[in-house]
């Protein structure tokens, strides 16, 4: 891969990547979008259908006033505009799980429209547009694996609340798309619209890809759907854009299609061709009115909303003092950010404790694949062992030798410092004994320090350090040594 400076874009073999998606968060209401049945995962198949979902003669569609609260809310949430005036309208076409023959969606006026998702990869910010965010509902299921030579249908999804999620093709490459994905997988949980369950398809992406030589008019996308682990999200990406190069190269037309990702091969295969909006033909539900969102709602809805990610990192940085990219880092969770707030205001050592968390902390929790609210250190331990890091009773290598102890035994922070005898010789008198005792025992040294070698005072540092066997405080050994030295 090779970095233009023009486009700030990544190139595979002379390609620019396109990237853009959809994603379906399935809203955490109780009851579905326009029937009072149960939104439960996990019931017997066709047990949560009620008349309205499978679409018995008669029956007619009511709005769920929560769905529409949790669509605001995500609109606050990404600086979107919510519109006062929406429209739903049916999305036609024929699949045995779409009991109606259409699905209830929204097309020319959605209800959430514009706003961005910023994130950083690595650390570098970066900001995807969206398009719009629009209320509809979910199809049923079609069930092969206990049908021998049969497709079995069950309802039970059809009707559940989903807010579709679409953004402009801003991302360029598979590991920015799945930053994205998190970022906002991130987003739908911590304001609480969306359990984020992607095993039970409560988040559910669908990526659109294509690749153009740069400067050349957007390529044609194929469409992954589906895509139901961060994982498998970069894979499935990563090989659709080096077949698409291959045929490219090749001298192959890209057809438009929806493509489907087998874990097992590492390979995306096309499920049928792709339609477009009119093969849809759309036009406004006859049966629900227009869904009118009054200011008043919206502020009532704003003022219920706990303190977004965003505002929660501009906070840190102000009040903490820490960077950008660390506040960012440390509001990835509510758990995270509460945690790091404990232990920093427990500690007083704001940025200790961000040290702290995003190093060891999260080196350990990665490698038990555990959570911050797993941690086996709780904020409050944490924050006593910095605080006796910042009070010089122990030094940042035996901080990490009582870490130890508490990640896999639990205790007391004085208990271990005690027990394993870790104090930092704090007495200056014995220090300056020791000081003395190894500029003497160490001429050479001292002389080609005074020659200008910095190399030289480091190694009467190691000296010193090695003669206290460890304990000195290092702050102190320096400011004493230049001190001796002249």
């Amino acid at each position: 891969m090779t970095t233009t400076s023009k486009t700030s874009s990544l190139l595979v073999h002379g390609y620019e990547v396109v990237i853009g998606f959809e994603t379906h968060a399935q809203l955490s209401t109780q009851s579905k979008i326009f029937s009072r049945a149960s939104t439960a995962f996990g019931a017997e198949p066709n047990t949560q259908a009620c008349a309205v979902d499978i679409a018995l003669p008669g029956t007619l569609p009511v709005m769920n006033k929560g769905a529409v609260e949790r669509a605001i809310q995500l609109g606050l949430a990404l600086g979107s505009t919510i519109a006062p005036r929406s429209v739903f309208a049916r999305k036609n076409y024929f699949y045995p799980d779409l009991p109606k023959g259409y699905q209830i969606s929204q097309f020319e006026i959605p209800v959430v429209q514009g706003g961005a998702v910023e994130f950083y990869l690595g650390d570098e910010k970066k900001t995807v547009r969206l398009v719009r965010a629009h209320l509809e509902e979910d199809a049923g299921k079609s069930l092969h694996e206990d049908f021998v030579g049969q497709t079995g249908i069950d309802l039970n999804r059809a009707g559940t609340p989903l807010l579709e999620i679409v953004t402009e093709p801003d991302m360029r490459s598979s590991a920015e798309a799945v930053a994205y994905a998190k970022e906002l997988h991130k987003i739908v949980t911590w304001i609480g619209i969306c359990d984020g369950n992607m095993q039970e398809g409560s988040f559910r992406c669908d990526a659109n890809v294509s690749v153009r030589k740069p400067g050349e008019p957007l390529g044609t996308r194929r469409e992954i759907k589906n895509l139901n682990s961060f994982k498998f999200m970069q894979q499935a990406i990563d090989y659709e854009v080096r077949w698409q190069i291959e045929q490219l190269e090749d001298g192959h037309a890209i057809q438009q299609a929806t493509v489907l990702f087998n874990p097992d091969t590492g390979e995306t295969r096309a499920m049928r061709t792709k339609e477009d909006a009119a093969d849809y033909r759309y036009f406004p539900d006859p049966d629900l009115p227009p869904l009118v969102v009054a200011p008043e709602w919206v502020e009532r809805v704003r003022a219920e909303m706990a303190e977004l990610p965003r505002v929660m990192a501009a906070r840190f940085v102000k009040d903490y003092g820490l960077s950008d990219y660390d506040a960012a880092s440390l509001t990835q969770s509510k758990a995270m950010s509460a945690y790091f707030e404990a232990a920093a205001k427990a500690s007083g050592q704001a940025k200790l404790a961000s040290n702290w968390i995003m190093g060891e902390i999260s080196r350990r929790l990665n490698a038990g694949e555990l959570d911050i609210a797993q941690a086996p250190v709780d904020a409050g331990r944490l924050a006593q062992m910095l605080q006796r890091i910042a009070d010089g009773t122990i030094s940042n290598s035996a901080a990490r030798q009582v870490f130890d102890v508490l990640w896999t035994d639990g205790g007391e922070v004085d208990t271990i410092i005690e027990a394993k005898g870790l104090k930092q010789m704090n007495d200056s008198g014995a220090l300056e004994a020791i000081v003395d005792e190894v500029i003497a025992a160490n001429a050479k040294n001292v002389e080609e320090y005074r020659a200008g070698k910095d190399k030289a005072f480091n190694a009467l540092v190691g000296q010193i350090m090695k003669a206290s066997k460890g304990k000195a405080n290092p702050t102190q050994v320096n400011e004493l040594l230049k001190a001796r030295l002249g």
